[in-house]
């Protein structure tokens, strides 16, 4: 079987008139385990191998789209555009964090889950850490990667940003159309890797191939996603196992926001990645499977769900 061939067709959750898009790798079973990808991107960022790496490690797979990216509902244009605008709070606001954190849930309940492993990559990382706040009964750790802690809002969360490649992605000119689009998004998944780990650039152009029409080039859906306001617990109650993980050449995030994720939960692990950037590459795979199934071990989790 190929790895396309391992997904489900896309399905869709319900989250009052929002319709959220996901699908699963292989056959279920195992440890319930959902991806939740980062600023406007799809869950086609997420890479197949790793998918494989957590089956293989005994997780039953599930990733989705948040709202405002890929298959997911969209919404209209923002009255404001803007990214940097939305995060210091001059934003119009379409949705709260706590209806994208709902979203997940909505995901659950269609899988048939009661609970689950979140695991969130970048902003998907700070829902993750949302999801063990506001849901607690739905958690069964988290795992969060290369975010922000979550109750950190506005210039708060500045202090972690890295702005070298933000700055030269937005002095770089790109192509109008489809050409520019691959253009824009190759760059990223290029800057956003470690030296050490280049990103694969055939696996890469497949994701991309997907990924057109949301992500980076998409300032509205940015805007309301970094505009979600959060009115919900500290990160101090959050009570389930979690692993906070960064990439040691992250050039996006500095390693001080998994650091403080990893000092405000009581009971949270952190591991910084050697040659691991603001991605999961083929070279972590195997260790992020393997520490994400022994966070679940550790708490007691069963090999079959």
């Amino acid at each position: 079987m190929t790895v396309d061939a391992a997904w489900s067709p896309t399905a869709y959750a319900r989250n009052g008139d929002v319709e959220i898009a996901y699908d699963r790798f292989g056959e279920g079973g195992g440890v319930p385990l959902l991806l939740s990808m980062g600023l406007a991107m799809s869950r086609f960022f997420w890479p197949d191998g790793l998918c494989r790496a957590f089956a293989d490690a005994g997780f039953d797979v599930v990733r989705y789209d948040q709202r405002d990216a890929g298959e997911s509902t969209r919404f209209g244009r923002a009255e404001r555009r803007g990214p940097w605008a939305a995060l210091l709070g001059k934003e119009t606001v379409a949705y709260t964090s706590e209806d994208m954190v709902d979203d997940a849930v909505a995901v659950l309940d269609a899988v048939g889950w009661e609970r689950a492993v979140v695991f969130g990559a970048s902003m998907g990382g700070a829902l993750a850490q949302r999801f063990a706040l506001r849901h607690p009964d739905r958690v069964l750790a988290v795992v969060s990667n290369g975010a922000a802690p979550s109750d950190v809002s506005g210039l708060g969360v500045l202090r972690y940003v890295r702005f070298g490649l933000l700055a030269k992605l937005a002095m770089t000119k790109f192509p109008e159309g489809r050409e520019g689009d691959v253009a824009v998004l190759m760059a990223v998944a290029r800057g956003l890797a470690s030296p050490a780990n280049p990103v694969d650039e055939d696996e890469a152009r497949a994701w991309v191939e997907r990924e057109l029409g949301s992500g980076p080039r998409d300032n509205d859906a940015q805007s309301r996603q970094l505009g979600a306001k959060w009115s919900g617990p500290r990160l101090r109650e959050v009570r389930a196992p979690v692993l906070a993980l960064h990439g040691a050449d992250d050039p996006l995030m500095r390693t001080s926001a998994s650091r403080a994720v990893a000092r405000a939960i009581p009971g949270a692990k952190l591991l910084v990645l050697d040659g691991v950037g603001h991605d999961l590459p083929r070279a972590a795979w195997k260790v992020v499977a393997e520490q994400t199934r022994r966070l679940v071990e550790s708490d007691g989790v069963p090999g079959e769900g």
